[in-house]
């Protein structure tokens, strides 16, 4: 990928509703560049699509936090597909080094928060996590 696609990709993660004349503007590009640019950019999988944010989307959660865990065993799969399936739960994501989990967690309050900390503390193959409060968030990646 070129630095006009990242500065391109970088444009439309700040509005993915410019138009392509907007774009080309923006960017001092023609519209046919920007136009094969994008084209170019689905093509290969780069950009695999584009969505609709709204308004609850992105009020921030009041209590978040990052869990990171450790699973015993082969149970990382099933694990998984419990943790994918908690709605206080906004990411999971796999790792490699001491932890085999991290998820992100959102919840309303400090009582949700720990009451989510506490049900998959009991989950069967958990043996370890550590967990810690987001504070302030300074920039954060949009789906």
């Amino acid at each position: 990928m070129s630095i006009s696609d990242e500065i391109l990709i970088a444009a439309l993660r700040e509005d993915a509703r410019a138009s392509i004349s907007d774009l080309a503007v923006r960017l001092d590009l023609s519209r046919t560049t920007v136009r094969a640019r994008l084209a170019r950019l689905e093509a290969s999988g780069e950009i695999l699509g584009f969505t609709v944010i709204t308004r609850s989307d992105v009020l921030a959660d009041p209590v978040r936090g990052l869990m990171m865990i450790e699973i015993e065993g082969r149970g990382t799969d099933r694990i998984t597909r419990t943790l994918t399936g908690m709605t206080q739960l906004r990411a999971v994501h796999s790792t490699n080094g001491r932890w085999d989990v991290i998820v992100e967690i959102g919840t309303q309050t400090l009582e949700e928060f720990d009451a989510v900390l506490a049900r998959i503390r009991k989950l069967d193959g958990v043996v370890a996590s550590e967990t810690s409060l987001l504070l302030k968030t300074r920039k954060a990646g949009q789906a």
